[in-house]
């Protein structure tokens, strides 16, 4: 289960981490000019939210309903926990991709730095260590 939540979290997270690097290289030596994005005064509070939205609270949500739907289960599914931690990273891993159209589009220190900060917290709980799936399968009962 450890392996393939980890495959998954790497496929999900390097085009993201090579996305900044092109972003960085494009903006450096091609001069992009995103002036048309820049007036838009919605664009920066919209990825802020939406960075917190996909890294901190539909990630909570979703394990909220995957603990109502298995509320009165003795024991989970070691499959059933396989599916919900590989949508939680579906979830969750998306902020990483809205921190990379917040630095492209230049939006104000404040917004980036928050959806920085949202895809960190995404990134850094979510990741599938051996501690955090032992936690999730005592917690759930997973057999």
């Amino acid at each position: 289960m450890e392996t393939q939540l980890k495959k998954l979290y790497f496929s999900l997270l390097v085009p993201a981490v090579l996305g900044f690097i092109a972003a960085y290289l494009v903006k450096t030596f091609l001069e992009v000019d995103v002036a048309a994005v820049k007036s838009s005064q919605l664009t920066a509070p919209l990825l802020f939210i939406l960075a917190f939205t996909f890294g901190v609270a539909l990630p909570i949500l979703w394990r909220t309903l995957f603990v109502r739907k298995n509320h009165d289960q003795k024991e989970t599914k070691e499959a059933d926990l396989l599916k919900f931690e590989q949508r939680t990273l579906y979830i969750a891993l998306i902020a990483p991709y809205i921190s990379l159209i917040a630095f492209f589009f230049e939006i104000s220190r404040f917004h980036f730095f928050g959806t920085v900060l949202a895809s960190f917290y995404a990134v850094y709980y979510f990741y599938p260590s051996e501690k955090r799936i032992r936690f999730e399968k005592k917690v759930f009962r997973a057999k």
